[in-house]
């Protein structure tokens, strides 16, 4: 056998010395298979499972599972996905702004990742994090408001442009507030056609009969935000932020339609595949 021969031969006897040894201690601390975690808990009665939503709940999001992006790719091109719709796809294909909506395309994985192209220039998300309250969350999950308000209703009616522009002056509780913006609040068909004043839902800071614990007949409760109650005065969810309408939520929901183009609110909010969307953005939104 020559020198070389018995080098390679020496490589190798270390490689299987190490290979099992590792099996060794993997046999001491063996971690269990995600198969073995779900029957152990099954046995243990901590998994309860009624329907698709608590499926995913528990197979999927509980245990991490690492979401694919080729599921995601799939999502993206298939109609009804999220609810009953087009395939975003559809309207979001390119990241040219001339033949794709936005200039956002949802074809490719680094397309999703880059997000709108079209000035104002926005990503949809942050990978790692989770995208509930970013645009993509809000576009998903949040009904434009007034509730029942069509998709073709136009984004920039006087009405919502007075609301931008109080909450871009600094959304004082001045003359402006109580003669021109409080009342828009409190006026049914003012944002569409048909459709309730804002305080007909959000009334009080109480949930019955006020939805999210929003009162938005008045300076005070439309400042103190939504969920005083259950979060507590000082975790209240902030619905305007004094200067920047793009992040005060009265504003997003007065101009952000939920997708797919005319889904009817009703739709589960959470949809099982809205999750997993979710799910891979938390975990990196990885391309592979």
């Amino acid at each position: 056998m020559t020198k070389r021969s018995l080098a390679k031969a020496a490589i190798w006897a270390s490689v299987a010395a190490l290979a099992l040894g590792a099996a060794a201690m993997a046999d001491d601390d063996k971690k269990k298979s995600v198969n073995e975690q779900y029957l152990e808990d099954l046995r243990q009665g901590k998994v309860h499972i009624e329907g698709d939503h608590a499926a995913v709940t528990e197979l999927i999001l509980n245990r991490n599972i690492p979401i694919p992006y080729s599921y995601i790719a799939q999502l993206m091109a298939s109609p009804n996905a999220f609810g009953d719709g087009p395939a975003c796809i559809v309207c979001h294909s390119s990241a040219d702004p001339t033949v794709s909506y936005r200039g956002l395309d949802l074809s490719t994985c680094d397309g999703i990742k880059a997000g709108s192209t079209e000035t104002p220039a926005r990503a949809i998300f942050i990978a790692g994090e989770d995208p509930k309250r970013e645009i993509l969350g809000r576009r998903m999950r949040n009904n434009r408001m007034p509730l029942g308000v069509g998709f073709n209703v136009d984004h920039g009616t006087d009405a919502i442009k007075a609301v931008e522009a109080w909450i871009t002056a600094g959304a004082a509780n001045d003359d402006n507030f109580r003669n021109n913006i409080l009342p828009l609040f409190n006026t049914e068909n003012v944002f569409g056609e048909d459709t309730p004043a804002c305080a007909e839902c959000h009334m009080s800071n109480e949930e019955p009969p006020s939805f999210h614990e929003l009162d938005m007949t008045s300076y005070e409760g439309i400042m103190l935000g939504a969920d005083s109650v259950a979060k507590g005065v000082d975790h209240a969810t902030k619905v305007i932020i004094p200067g920047h309408p793009e992040l005060s939520g009265v504003f997003q929901h007065l101009t952000e339609d939920r997708m797919p183009p005319g889904i009817d609110p009703s739709e589960d909010r959470d949809h099982p595949n809205t999750q997993i969307l979710f799910a891979w953005v938390k975990q990196g939104a990885q391309c592979r």
